[in-house]
């Protein structure tokens, strides 16, 4: 029998993550008056989560990310309440 090798892309999320996936949900859906539970906003959680999984990390640069994936303008300036990571 062999073992299947697993990916970072693989491991469950910890609380740490959560955290950040977190923030970035809640700075977009405030900056944009998107309804927590609506369907746009569980959209926009699987997206930075599955880009989370995938490597990106940064906060600023998810919420860049997942703005962009919604057709939405990068120029704004600013880290909308993120804090310390």
């Amino acid at each position: 029998m062999s073992r299947k090798q697993f990916s970072r892309h693989d491991e469950p999320l910890d609380s740490d993550d959560l955290r950040k996936c977190r923030a970035v949900l809640d700075a977009i859906c405030g900056d944009f008056r998107i309804e927590p539970g609506s369907e746009e906003a569980n959209r926009m959680a699987a997206m930075t989560i599955e880009l989370y999984r995938q490597g990106v990390r940064d906060v600023k640069q998810l919420q860049q990310i997942v703005d962009a994936a919604r057709g939405l303008n990068l120029s704004r300036e600013g880290t909308r309440g993120f804090g310390k990571f």
